[in-house]
């Protein structure tokens, strides 16, 4: 059994060197004893074929796992955690990249503490480097150690990047476990059910993980169909705590997040778009947010984490769909023409 199986999904990553720049820094670890499974999903452009050459050159360290069909990264996801062996899980997403002891250190705080999960902090990049930028923070070093409820609840409200932890085994083997397939956001529906299996968390407060800022990502572009899969990432979350008692023991949590992700953000990013507004749809949203938590604008997180200018929107939407979206587009207008930008 390896140390570590790192997951590697990969769809149309040939251009700029961005698949072979990711998979360099994995062959570089210092940690011997690992696996790389990177998972072709359904690639259209030579990105299969550059994996083959790495699984020819290293296989001692790389399996290439060919999708029959385009899965999304959940599906990637799924399948490589069906092929993995090791002792710890990780993921990598295939146009971000990683120190060289990234792996070695996290693996080492796993087996010193006896956590079943170890998280770094990140840096956002626009090229390809080695040198980190401004560190990002994933996690409050308050939520380290072995989780009691206040630890769990802060956790909860901020899991960070499932990319910038590995995992022991048992989290997603001791009970079934399967990220949400063919959408987007598929961490978004899982980082709950995950907080809930972990019992105890280390953390590592070093930006050794590189977040490649890249036109044309899904953080990057706004479509109908990303706000339909955040929602849908979501409804999946919500399902996850009303079955196993997550938004019992966590409602306030839970609650604002489900907030925060399927309606706030999902109404502001559709707004601030070139999206061809579809009033049924927005009007929708806001009945939606209603129908699962009638009384959201009285949580605890939405009166001291919301600001006013989305409060603002938010009492404007949920008392007439029509008015905001005449308001806010006006407002857009009235920017792009005083300041040149939306």
């Amino acid at each position: 059994m390896p140390e570590l199986s790192v997951i590697v999904p990969v769809y149309n990553m040939e251009k700029d060197g961005a698949l072979k720049y990711c998979l360099d820094s994995l062959i570089a670890q210092t940690l011997d004893d690992m696996e790389i499974i990177a998972v072709d999903d359904r690639s259209t452009d030579g990105s299969l074929e550059i994996l083959r050459d790495y699984e020819k050159r290293y296989p001692e360290k790389v399996n290439v796992i060919a999708s029959p069909e385009n899965r999304r990264q959940g599906g990637a996801r799924n399948l490589g955690l069906a092929a993995a062996k090791g002792k710890y899980i990780g993921f990598l997403d295939a146009d971000d990249w990683v120190l060289p002891d990234t792996f070695e250190s996290m693996v080492a705080m796993a087996e010193k503490t006896g956590a079943d999960a170890v998280g770094i902090d990140l840096c956002r990049v626009s090229e390809q480097t080695m040198v980190p930028t401004v560190r990002e923070i994933c996690n409050d070093e308050s939520v380290t150690g072995v989780f009691d409820k206040e630890k769990r609840r802060q956790f909860i409200m901020k899991t960070g990047p499932v990319v910038t932890k590995i995992y022991a085994r048992g989290i997603f083997f001791d009970r079934p476990f399967s990220f949400p397939e063919k959408i987007a956001y598929e961490d978004n529906a899982v980082a709950l059910e995950l907080a809930m299996r972990i019992s105890h968390y280390e953390h590592i407060p070093e930006a050794k993980y590189f977040y490649y800022q890249r036109p044309g990502s899904t953080t990057h572009h706004i479509n109908r169909k990303g706000c339909e899969d955040r929602m849908q990432a979501m409804r999946i979350m919500l399902e996850y705590a009303g079955k196993n008692g997550s938004l019992a023991e966590y409602h306030d949590e839970v609650e604002y997040l489900f907030t925060r992700m399927f309606y706030i953000t999902t109404l502001l990013s559709y707004m601030q778009s070139d999206i061809k507004r579809d009033r049924a749809f927005i009007r929708s949203l806001g009945q939606e947010m209603l129908e699962c938590f009638p009384d959201f604008r009285s949580n605890p997180y939405y009166t001291e984490k919301t600001d006013a200018e989305e409060k603002k929107w938010v009492d404007m939407q949920l008392k007439s769909t029509g008015f905001f979206v005449f308001y806010y587009d006006l407002k857009k207008m009235y920017r792009k023409i005083r300041y040149g930008k939306m």
